[in-house]
C-alpha cells in the first residue's frame, strides 16, 4: 500500500503552548510586511524607493524596454511607471533612446550610474536576506525558494 504524502500545510502540529500553529498565509503575510518595511529602509539609504528598485532590476534583467512594458513587468500602472521613470531619469539612473525601427517607441535603458546604484542595492539586499535567513537550517534555501515560487505559481493559476 502506497503511503500518501501529507501536504506541508497540514503537517504542522500544535505549538509548544498547545495552541494551533499560525496559518501559513498569516506567517507569509507577516514576512511580506516585515520584508517590505526592511527593503524600504535599506533602499532609502541609497535614495531609492521600492518601485524604483523594482524598475531598475526589471530593466537590468530584461534589457531596454518601453515604459508600458516596464509598467507591466513591474506590476504598476503606466502612470506610476511614468513617475518612477521621470525620477530615475532625473537621477541619471536611466536614459531614453528611440526604437531603431519604430520611430514612435522610446526605450528605457540603464545608465552606468543606474547599474552602479543597482549593484550597491543588490549587495545591501543580499545582506538583508542573509539576516532574514539566519538560523534557517531545516531546509536548504534553494528548497525554500522553490516552495515559495510554487506557491506564487499556484495562486497565479
Amino acid at each position: 500500500m502506497e503511503k500518501r504524502r501529507t501536504p506541508l500545510a497540514k503537517q504542522a502540529g500544535s505549538t509548544k503552548t498547545g495552541a494551533p500553529p499560525s496559518r501559513v498565509s498569516y506567517v507569509v503575510g507577516q514576512l511580506d510586511r516585515l520584508l517590505k518595511r526592511s527593503l524600504i529602509d535599506v533602499l532609502g539609504e541609497f535614495g531609492l524607493t521600492l518601485p524604483q528598485f523594482t524598475a531598475l532590476s526589471v530593466i537590468s534583467a530584461s534589457g531596454a524596454m518601453t515604459n508600458a512594458k516596464l509598467a507591466e513587468r513591474s506590476f504598476i500602472t503606466p502612470q506610476s511607471a511614468n513617475e518612477v521613470v521621470k525620477t530615475m531619469e532625473a537621477n541619471g539612473w536611466v536614459g531614453r533612446v528611440g526604437h531603431p525601427t519604430h520611430g514612435r517607441l522610446i526605450h528605457l535603458f540603464l545608465t552606468d550610474e543606474g547599474r552602479r546604484v543597482l549593484q550597491e542595492c543588490d549587495s545591501a539586499i543580499d545582506a538583508l536576506e542573509a539576516s532574514m535567513l539566519d538560523g534557517v537550517t531545516e531546509i536548504p534555501v534553494d528548497t525554500l525558494r522553490k516552495v515559495l515560487q510554487r506557491c506564487v505559481s499556484n495562486l497565479r493559476g
